[in-house]
């Protein structure tokens, strides 16, 4: 419309390059009921952390975003031309009061970040999901899939696919490298994060075909303590020289080297093993897809602690088929998006750890021996909701470690669509079957069952819209609980114009 009287009363605008620079801002507030004080698994997990495990009672955000990209109205300019540099930002703040008054101050998201060509600069805390998957629906990426408060870091990478070295898209990379920061809440204080992950996709975007593949891989390295005895950590400190970030950035294992380890730096538990808390999967995908439809099917095989090299828990991992239905909306009923995956971590490798006879097992996934808070940040879990920590799973379950079951098999399913006028319907259904874990198993197979539903109904044509979530858990490994969301969402969007000849 701003365009249209832009054009009327400036004709000569018509030729012109229009570049639009959207700002959005919302606000938001909402209200918990539910039968116990435990807020269910889906009405919290992969909830980028602000949702609490004991059920809120009510909650007001706000936050302001700037995309990155700038959009032109100008078609004659090409796409790199008009979108080669640029700047963003996003802010999110959100409160939760709990039922007996007190109030929880969070801050999910404050970034700024910088595009050139097609690197991106990213500094602050940012959701994100990393890996193949299915980042609206499924059940959660394994190693980082969006269920813990967003780490602050600096990160710089390509977001998207980008054709390199050959211009013609046949083969794209996307993938970046980040340096971060864990709380000092836990056991080990001032721990630094590295990250890094690089994707390739095989395949032009309009070729019916691609195929995917690529690897994600995080460590938590470094820190001081005074909780852990000498054969664990030398001075309190963990290892954070520069010659410890490059074994600890390339993976070298210390028990490999014969020579040259300095005894009096490097623990005696850092000798045998890797410098820091590794884990990671390594991702294949291959996807179908028309003007109407695409598939995506997806396989994240799991490494932390040297199975997979060995392959011997080549069983472990998750699986998972997406569907996206491309056709333009309509008014009726109509389903836009359907996942169905099974994570499978029962495995580790085998209950038995033999270096001599090269048996990697009993890999306890998301625990270790140094960090006793294991793969969490400010108490939630890091990678998938299924390996539960011990402030989640129900008091009379047995505890070994912050994760107290992590052999899991598990099944899940998503579904998303629309309705009516622009309203909108999300589905989550799993069951899982629990073991605890090798060091301290649960007595028998625990089952749970956990659903979610939720409604997203516009109010006006100016951004006003109410949320309804229904939540239900039944089972062993949770509290059995029922709970309900509904909230009122106002969004602004905000536009910002450049006018400027077209060349």
């Amino acid at each position: 419309m701003i365009k249209r009287l832009l054009f009327f009363f400036c004709p000569f605008l018509a030729q012109a390059q229009i570049e639009v620079k959207p700002v959005q801002l919302f606000t938001e507030v909402g209200g918990f009921y539910g039968t116990s004080t435990q807020t269910p698994f889906w009405l919290r997990s992969n909830q980028f952390g602000v949702v609490p495990t004991s059920l809120p009672y009510a909650t007001l955000r706000a936050g302001v975003r700037r995309d990155v990209r700038y959009y032109s109205t100008a078609d004659t300019l090409p796409a790199k031309r008009r979108n080669f540099f640029g700047v963003g930002y996003g802010l999110d703040v959100i409160g939760n009061v709990a039922s007996g008054g007190q109030t929880a101050l969070l801050v999910p998201e404050a970034y700024v970040n910088m595009r050139v060509g097609a690197l991106e600069l990213v500094g602050g805390r940012r959701r994100e999901v990393v890996g193949l998957v299915d980042s609206t629906l499924s059940s959660g990426s394994y190693s980082w899939s969006g269920n813990a408060l967003p780490m602050p870091k600096i990160q710089v990478g390509l977001s998207e696919y980008t054709s390199f070295p050959f211009k013609n898209g046949l083969l794209a990379f996307r993938g970046f490298l980040a340096h971060g920061w864990f709380d000092n809440r836990s056991i080990v204080r001032n721990a630094y994060l590295h990250q890094k992950a690089l994707y390739a996709r095989l395949g032009k975007p309009n070729w019916r075909i691609k195929l995917y593949a690529g690897f994600n891989h995080q460590v938590e390295w470094g820190g001081t303590t005074r909780d852990l005895t000498e054969g664990l950590v030398k001075n309190g400190r963990l290892p954070a020289s520069a010659e410890a970030f490059y074994y600890m950035m390339i993976g070298k294992s210390l028990g490999a080297q014969t020579a040259g380890v300095d005894t009096t730096y490097y623990s005696r538990f850092d000798r045998e093993n890797r410098i820091g808390n590794h884990l990671g999967t390594i991702d294949l995908g291959f996807e179908y897809s028309t003007k109407r439809i695409s598939i995506l099917l997806y396989r994240q095989s799991i490494f932390e602690d040297g199975s997979l090299f060995y392959g011997t828990n080549l069983e472990d991992g998750l699986n998972g088929i997406r569907f996206r239905n491309l056709n333009p909306a309509s008014s009726g009923f109509r389903i836009t998006g359907a996942v169905a995956e099974f994570l499978y971590t029962k495995g580790q490798g085998g209950s038995q750890f033999l270096d001599a006879d090269l048996l990697r097992g009993r890999d306890n996934y998301f625990n270790h021996s140094q960090y006793r808070n294991g793969w969490s940040y400010q108490g939630n879990g890091i990678g998938t909701p299924f390996i539960t920590p011990m402030t989640d799973s129900r008091p009379d379950l047995p505890r070994y470690g912050f994760f107290v079951n992590n052999r899991v098999r598990a099944y899940h399913a998503g579904l998303h669509g629309g309705f009516g006028r622009q309203a909108t319907f999300l589905v989550k259904v799993s069951y899982s079957q629990n073991y605890g874990t090798y060091e301290m198993p649960f007595a028998q197979t625990v089952e749970q069952f956990s659903s979610l539903l939720q409604l997203g109904i516009p109010l006006n044509q100016s951004g006003l819209l109410a949320t309804v979530s229904a939540a239900a858990d039944q089972g062993g490994l949770f509290p059995n609980s029922n709970a309900i969301y509904a909230g009122i969402r106002k969004t602004w969007d905000y536009y910002k114009y450049r006018v400027g000849r077209a060349r």
